[in-house]
């Protein structure tokens, strides 16, 4: 694929590297009635369709209370952050999912919806929405975690959206298989990547545009779909409808969003967006004045990680059994063990895991605790998975703050279990 001439030049700091002043400000909360009209705001007609009103697949209609208000990170472009309340089912509800964008979703509902597939093929396609939904479809349940969740839990602190917690989300995504689509066009022998455009633009033609690319082997993998619906429902705007890649195992840069144009090509995407951002150190560095350059790799997998979902940071709850519960996630293989501390006492205690492994989706667990002292205690978790692989206390850093996943930390409050030791 040519060079954008757009993206050849310099480009400006985009919001994922660097951050205006409202993205550094104390967060708010953002309850769904004002959430719908910030998305008329920003995205016009698009903001209508924003959100359907059905709830998750299974789950009964429930109203958005204060404690699962999405956390406005910043309003333009637009980047909201789910409350971890929201993260404890199976399926996170679409209006209560986390939200990331560069440049503000596009009107989408102002053109007839195609998408082509070009480039190093035999036979180049266009479909209309309507024809990819006539098209045999596919299921995946999966975790989607953008690459900055946890940004702002780094220390020294990094520039960039300052995600901490709840920059992730699970939903059952629905669609074509990207390798059929593949199939259908006919790749050329020397083709080895697959470059994605989306419908959103940048403001200015001095900021380079979202352009991105994942290996044709990873296109081609029975996980990989072309999303239409999410949680039984069409996909909405702000999560990349009409439609939009789902790569389970990987983190969300990969998950292109809006596609329009696929094109089979010789080599990686070029721009800012694949050449510079999204890029990781293949050993980790500390933070030192004069520290050499070091190569890059793309940020791909996501790593073992676990969430305390109930009790929540501040909770007080009374004597008796308390359950403890939360979710665990990894990239590659599954999540094989869950562990809790409690207090100082320094012992782990396994949890129990709920569902079954699924490439790419996260398993629910759960531990009954009875506490035997008032006062304030620390709740810690951390995960193992089938590649051996364990959360770390902290993880190592890295200059844009990517892939976070330190041991999650509760403090809770205790009270009516005798005197206070």
């Amino acid at each position: 694929m040519a060079r954008n001439d757009r993206g050849s030049r310099r480009p400006s700091p985009p919001s994922e590297c660097f951050s205006s002043p409202d993205d550094q400000a104390s967060p708010e909360p953002m309850p769904r009635r004002s959430l719908l009209r910030l998305c008329a705001l920003t995205i016009g007609g698009a903001g209508l369709n924003a959100f359907p009103r059905s709830p998750a697949a299974g789950a009964e209609e429930r109203r958005v209370t204060a404690d699962r208000s999405l956390i406005v990170r910043s309003r333009r472009p637009l980047n909201l952050e789910s409350s971890v309340a929201s993260l404890g089912d199976r399926l996170t509800p679409a209006d209560e999912f986390f939200v990331r964008s560069h440049f503000g979703a596009p009107a989408v509902d102002l053109l007839p919806w195609e998408v082509e597939v070009v480039g190093l093929v035999d036979r180049p396609l266009r479909l209309s929405r309507d024809e990819l939904g006539r098209m045999e479809q596919a299921t995946r349940t999966a975790v989607l975690q953008c690459a900055g969740n946890g940004r702002g839990l780094y220390r020294p602190r990094v520039p960039g959206v300052p995600w901490e917690r709840g920059a992730v989300g699970q939903a059952e995504w629905a669609g074509v298989r990207l390798a059929e689509l593949l199939d259908r066009a006919g790749p050329h022998k020397d083709a080895a990547h697959v470059h994605f455009l989306g419908a959103d633009s940048p403001p200015t033609p001095k900021i380079a545009p979202f352009v991105r690319s994942i290996p044709l082997d990873r296109a081609r993998d029975e996980g990989s779909v072309l999303a239409l619906r999410m949680n039984g429902q069409p996909l909405p705007t702000l999560h990349g409808g009409p439609a939009r890649l789902v790569v389970p195992g990987w983190a969300g840069n990969n998950w292109f969003k809006w596609v329009r144009r696929i094109v089979v090509a010789r080599d990686e995407a070029p721009g800012f967006y694949m050449q510079t951002a999204y890029r990781m150190p293949r050993t980790p560095a500390p933070p030192r004045p004069g520290q050499p350059a070091v190569p890059l790799d793309p940020v791909t997998w996501m790593n073992v990680k676990s969430l305390i979902t109930a009790p929540g940071r501040g909770d007080v709850v009374p004597g008796g059994r308390v359950e403890i519960r939360g979710v665990a996630w990894t990239g590659q293989g599954h999540v094989t063990r869950v562990d809790v501390r409690i207090g100082a006492d320094g012992r782990w205690r396994e949890a129990a895991l709920l569902d079954q492994p699924e490439p790419g989706a996260w398993r629910r667990w759960r531990l009954e605790w009875e506490p035997d002292r008032t006062g304030r205690i620390a709740i810690t978790v951390r995960a193992a998975d089938s590649t051996g692989a364990v959360q770390p206390p902290v993880p190592a850093w890295n200059k844009s703050g990517y892939l976070w996943n330190g041991h999650d930390e509760v403090e809770i409050e205790v009270r009516g279990v005798g005197a206070q030791q």
